[in-house]
């Protein structure tokens, strides 16, 4: 099945360049010039990911991209004019997945499409046998179903959001620091920042509140499952 990509901008030629860029590497597209529009063929067309520019009328994509997370876990990658961290915080706080500053290189942004297409689509790298369980306390992860319960409910968790903990839970007392965290879950190819991983930690804690064992934060230097 070929990858679908919404490219969500006001600037008709954004739009054709990155269509260009895509098409050219076999993605299908779509687009759309205002959030209100974006956000309905986001829901109802379900395309493979979604390229996202901020300053957009009718609704921003910040507001897009909050409507969005509350239905559907599409990758989503940010489009911002402005290089303010503030910008690019705020956008993978409400979910985003990756971020482009504009002018952006379209070739970079293909590589993009595809690191992040990549990282869906496979499995979390684990030591753990076939339909194995990882049980920590209360928290169990099962990652070939890639599934987590607390206290035997299920949890809904993202991609990255999985494959953080389950890295935490594998070396259970393991200081990780921000940057290894970086490159042992989200990969070299990922051009993020450290922020991110704060951001994925903030959001592992919210949805896994009442776990035990907890993520610590070891000040100056990273994260760790406690012992």
């Amino acid at each position: 099945m070929v990858d679908t990509i919404l490219i969500v901008d006001d600037e008709q030629h954004i739009i054709d360049l990155a269509k260009a860029y895509l098409e050219k590497e076999g993605f299908k597209t779509t687009s759309a010039t205002n959030g209100v529009i974006a956000l309905q063929k986001i829901l109802a067309d379900k395309p493979t990911l979604v390229v996202l520019d901020l300053m957009l009328p009718e609704l921003d994509g910040w507001e897009v991209c909050r409507r969005v997370r509350a239905e559907s876990d599409v990758p989503i990658i940010m489009l911002t004019a402005r290089s303010d961290d503030i910008d690019r915080i705020v956008g993978l706080e409400l979910g985003a997945d990756d971020y482009l500053t504009k002018p952006f290189n379209p070739r970079e942004l293909v590589a993009r499409v595809r690191a992040i297409l990549r990282r869906s689509s496979k499995p979390a790298q684990s030591s753990a046998p076939a339909d194995s369980v990882l049980t920590l306390d209360n928290l169990s992860i099962y990652p070939e179903r890639r599934l987590v319960t607390v206290d035997g409910k299920p949890v809904s968790l993202r991609v990255k959001e999985f494959d953080l903990l389950l890295t935490l839970a594998e070396n259970r007392g393991v200081v990780f620091t921000r940057e290894k965290l970086l490159d042992v879950v989200w990969g070299y190819d990922f051009a993020g920042e450290t922020r991110t991983v704060d951001v994925h930690i903030a959001h592992l804690r919210h949805k896994l509140n009442g776990m035990r064992p907890t993520i610590d934060t070891v000040w100056g230097v990273g994260y760790r499952l406690d012992l």
